[in-house]
């Protein structure tokens, strides 16, 4: 359905109802005309066919409330129903002196308008009432303009103390970029491209279909508002090659697996002179033979001697810029966690805590000697370390 037909055909009339009837009573007049025009019951009636494809499409209109909101808009704005239409001035309305003039100079849409914005005819009302993006001056700007660089993204696996400190990394990467042969015009050294005799370098083309003019991307120079008569050998005349480019990214101290890192303005160069998209870098974090991390905290996992764990002692323990000592409390048990602050990985505002768990290393193996002693503590030691359980066991179970 063409826009057209919004502003000259009445709906309303087809329907027989009033401009405000609701939706029910909308439905009720076209059930009811729709079973009187129907061609099973008028075979070989041209008028009732007619008539009922009117009806038809009336109710299409009326009973979509977004789209019977876009036909009342029209209507109040080019009068009520296209009347001039109606009453015998095919093709137009009448103008001033008994002359007609065409709806596509009310619009301004064949001749596009030459006045600034706002005064170029109705052309730009239409396009936003009926989901247009401006006019077809606006969309040329926009098609044969500065266009932006695509995006590009890869990926970098570091290891874990370069995730955590951070570092500075080469990255090879391939990805869209002008053509070092024509420096991106497309054309064959030695030659240059030339306005589109089709769209005189718009990039787009205007064509009428009733009042309304629409555009399109020009089919001659394919968008570019530049025609191509040599095209570079290298890139075929498109001005872009696959490149293999060499950069430097620094990435900083911190970041974890899987994390995507923006870098602006390092992606595809732009068109045009338009600006260069973003490049984004997917980090992949190798694991460590020692640590493990907890968002900014750093893990490490330290056995220690029944002896030390009961006595308490002073362990030197690595991190990933030194060592660090750290002060096991006498009575320690296994399983325990010590915190090291700001010897973590960086954070925002701080950095994150070194966690020291603590296990007691229990010997597979015992020579004579370790044994005689083991047995003499374990005398010596007569202390239920599971008082609740062994209650529990001499009471018959754990209730």
């Amino acid at each position: 359905m063409s826009t057209r037909d919004f502003i000259e055909k009445d709906y309303y009339g087809a329907l027989g109802v009033p401009q405000d009837a609701d939706a029910a009573t909308i439905k009720k007049a076209y059930r009811k005309l729709a079973t009187e025009l129907h061609p099973d019951k008028n075979p070989g009636n041209t008028d009732a066919e007619a008539r009922f494809k009117d009806v038809s499409e009336a109710y299409d209109v009326l009973s979509d409330p977004k789209r019977r909101g876009e036909y009342d808009e029209a209507r109040r704005l080019f009068g009520a129903g296209g009347a001039g239409a109606r009453a015998g001035f095919p093709g137009g309305f009448p103008g001033a002196g008994g002359q007609a003039f065409d709806l596509g100079d009310l619009f301004g849409g064949a001749g596009g308008g030459a006045g600034p914005r706002g005064a170029g005819g109705l052309g730009d009302i239409l396009g936003g009432l009926f989901g247009g993006a401006g006019g077809p001056r606006a969309r040329s700007q926009a098609a044969s303009g500065p266009a932006r660089g695509q995006d590009v993204e890869t990926e970098a696996t570091l290891s874990f103390e370069e995730a955590v400190l951070g570092v500075t990394v080469p990255l090879r990467m391939q990805s869209p970029g002008s053509c070092p042969t024509c420096a991106g015009s497309g054309a064959k050294p030695g030659t240059s491209p030339h306005t589109c005799p089709v769209c005189q370098g718009a990039g787009v083309t205007s064509r009428s279909q009733g009042a309304f003019a629409f555009s399109e991307p020009c089919r001659s120079c394919r968008g570019s508002g530049q025609v191509v008569d040599d095209p570079c050998p290298t890139c075929a005349g498109s001005g872009i090659t696959s490149q293999t480019r060499t950069i430097t990214v620094r990435i900083p101290a911190g970041v974890k697996d899987g994390q995507r890192i923006r870098l602006a303005g390092k992606g595809a160069p732009g068109r045009r002179g338009g600006p260069a998209g973003d490049l984004f870098v997917v980090v992949h974090v190798s694991e460590h033979s020692l640590f493990g991390r907890k968002g900014d905290d750093l893990t490490l996992t330290v056995p220690i001697t029944f002896a030390e764990a009961a006595l308490g002692t002073t362990l030197t323990v690595p991190t990933l810029d030194g060592t660090v000592s750290l002060k096991v409390p006498a009575g320690t048990a296994s399983g325990r966690t010590l915190r090291v602050r700001g010897r973590g990985a960086p954070g925002k505002g701080r950095a994150g805590d070194l966690l020291v768990t603590v296990e007691i290393a229990v010997p597979v193996r015992l020579t004579a000697a370790q044994r005689k002693v083991i047995e003499t503590l374990a005398e010596e030691m007569d202390e239920d370390p599971r008082p609740q359980i062994t209650a529990a066991v001499r009471a018959g179970g754990g209730s």
